[in-house]
């Protein structure tokens, strides 16, 4: 079976031809044939030895955690899905102790130990195989309307899982806190999600983003009839005076030092999600930041991987963007890759479109 690898140990990245097809090991199983892998800054991070490591035992980390693929066969515990449907699978996997609430609780995106796995990501094997192994309880059925653009799913669940924390912020408040104003920083896939998800809800929205326009981000922001606004352009004190003071800030750029200086842009009362993990560190002044933070009674939370609640609203969403958005989700998915140019594409050295896609059938 065909897979795409990382080996650690050689500092190899390739695809593999022999990897050992996986069989149904349990009633509640179901085998599933990869279709799409939607690749990310993780991927990035894996191929560049920086992050990932094998299951125990093994050499080698088949990647991929976004994934769209068919059902080819289901064991006779399984009950919702059937032979041709097709599925996104969830990535993270809980930590087997017994002290975790998050964990025995169902809700291994809260883990207190760091003991989870992570198919594709930290000691599971991922989906980028001709074929997968999963079990139901971690498997979304796509409606058939929604297949071509589902290998979205996984990374719109950032959103999902924030925004949903972010009401929950917001009920701190002595008052009803309708939607207000929302800046989304960075305009990559997450980003681009990110912004949809916050017009679906009712915010006015801003995405504030590196590259100056002309660009294929910016078209893609302004076709969704939001903002577009370039940081090298235009700072975040003249951002506040152009759209006001946001209610809500999305980071969605992994620049610790971008993300920082663009809290200056967050109102009273604001919630800040960080969803990017800077790859360098940066020098950067805190102390002005916690000044404005403790003062402006104003929340900063980190968000990491999602429930499966949050797969099923991205699923739902999904649909509500296509309908509002004609062409919307398939702005993003504009280049397809083979097995064989992962690397490439990831790294960058091949990437075309604003979501690169690898294709396995």
């Amino acid at each position: 079976m065909k897979a795409v690898a990382v080996f650690p140990h050689k500092r190899e990245v390739r695809v593999i031809t022999d990897a050992p097809e996986p069989r149904l090991q349990s009633p509640t199983q179901v085998k599933v044939r990869t279709r799409e892998i939607g690749v990310c800054g993780t991927d990035k991070e894996i191929v560049e030895f920086v992050y990932g490591s094998p299951p125990p035992g093994s050499d080698h980390l088949i990647m991929g955690h976004e994934c769209l693929g068919e059902v080819v066969g289901v064991g006779e515990a399984v009950r919702g899905l059937k032979r041709g449907d097709w599925v996104v699978p969830r990535v993270r996997r809980p930590c087997p102790h017994a002290t975790c609430p998050a964990c025995r609780g169902g809700s291994p995106d809260f883990c207190i130990t760091g003991d989870y796995t992570e198919r594709g990501i930290k000691g599971a094997h991922g989906f980028a195989a001709e074929h997968f192994v999963e079990d139901a309880a971690y498997l979304h059925r796509v409606p058939d309307a929604l297949k071509d653009v589902a290998v979205l799913t996984e990374p719109l669940t950032i959103a999902e899982k924030a925004l949903r924390q972010v009401e929950r912020f917001q009920d701190r408040l002595p008052w009803k806190a309708g939607p207000g104003r929302a800046l989304v920083l960075g305009a990559g896939p997450v980003g681009q999600l990110g912004a949809m998800a916050l017009l679906r809800r009712g915010y006015a929205t801003t995405v504030y983003s590196r590259s100056p326009k002309p660009n294929a981000k910016a078209a893609a922001v302004e076709a969704l009839g939001a903002p577009y606004i370039s940081s090298k352009e235009v700072r975040p004190e003249e951002l506040v005076r152009r759209a006001g003071k946001a209610d809500v800030i999305y980071e969605a750029a992994g620049v610790a030092k971008a993300a920082l200086e663009t809290l200056k842009a967050l109102g009273a009362n604001g919630v800040c999600v960080l969803t990017g993990v800077p790859s360098k560190e940066e020098p950067f002044e805190v102390a002005p930041v916690l000044k404005q933070v403790v003062l402006g009674n104003q929340v900063l939370v980190g968000t990491v991987n999602a429930a499966a609640a949050d797969f099923d609203m991205a699923l739902e969403d999904l649909g509500h963007f296509r309908a509002r958005w004609p062409g919307g989700l398939e702005r993003l998915l504009c280049t397809e890759h083979s097995p064989e140019d992962f690397r490439d594409v990831v790294t960058g050295k091949k990437a075309g479109g604003i979501k690169d896609v690898i294709r396995f059938i």
